[in-house]
């Protein structure tokens, strides 16, 4: 078995432009990987695409969130009720790390524009944020996770929209961002630096992007019409300008 890197690096040389790449390895399996270069040491991060991004199943389980749940629904099967399910130190641990790994994983699939997958990761982090504010034994641990929903809400939202703006349909694209902005704006404080700062930078980055978004929209009927008698009264033709309240009129009732 080969152990030198030294080939791969060759053919991958490093650029700031090119740091991320998805592969196929022999048994048809994706994965993703990150070029690094730091000074003397250099290398190429990997990460599956798919279940855990270490590859690893702990438990027997795909994700270490399935394990849990799988062990909350058995005690409820078993006791008839919730109450009295927790998760200790050691347990949150380990979703905490797996948390950690997941998002790391849809920091750089936003990069590489697999939207579908960011979904899916930022929708999975959020069941282990809840999962862990539900069921930890301690406050603290109960809490750990609520100052990165600010952020998490964003990246998904921004995913949804890229999809959507694909297909270019603006008006979805931009009910999207106002309702994820209305949660954001809705979320309970949380008395720490990370949360105040990812909210203020969620609500800022959000609003550039609608802006954007309502920019390159499609005018409606209305809107179209409105312009254009703008532009009749500035050039003081005031007929045209009479014929279009007119219409600006009608198109609204019918509406």
């Amino acid at each position: 078995m080969m152990e030198n890197i030294g080939p791969l690096l060759k053919h991958w040389p490093y650029s700031q432009d090119n740091t991320i790449r998805k592969i196929i390895d022999e048994d048809g399996t994706e994965k993703i990987q990150v070029r690094v270069d730091q000074g003397a040491f250099q290398g190429i991060l990997q990460m599956e695409l798919d279940g855990r991004p270490d590859g690893h199943k702990p438990h027997r389980s795909i994700f270490v969130l399935d394990y849990f749940q799988s062990k909350r629904d058995k005690y409820i099967e078993s006791n008839g009720k919730e109450e009295g399910f927790e998760l200790k130190k050691a347990h949150c641990r380990e979703l905490f790390d797996e948390s950690h790994q997941i998002y790391e994983r849809y920091v750089f699939l936003l990069q590489i524009q697999d939207y579908d997958r960011v979904i899916q990761d930022t929708e999975r982090n959020m069941d282990l944020f809840r999962f862990v504010n539900r069921y930890a034994k301690t406050e603290k641990d109960r809490l750990n996770l609520e100052k990165w929903w600010p952020y998490v809400l964003r990246i998904n939202a921004i995913a949804r929209v890229m999809i959507t703006t694909q297909n270019e349909d603006y008006a979805s694209a931009i009910a999207i961002i106002r309702d994820v902005l209305e949660q954001i704006e809705a979320l309970e404080k949380v008395d720490a630096e990370e949360f105040h700062m990812e909210k203020e930078r969620s609500i800022q980055a959000l609003n550039e992007l609608l802006e954007e978004l309502e920019q390159k929209r499609p005018l409606t009927e209305t809107e179209r019409l409105k312009k254009e008698l703008l532009m009749a009264i500035e050039s003081e033709d005031f007929e045209r300008a009479a014929e279009l309240r007119d219409r600006i009129h009608q198109t609204e009732q019918s509406d």
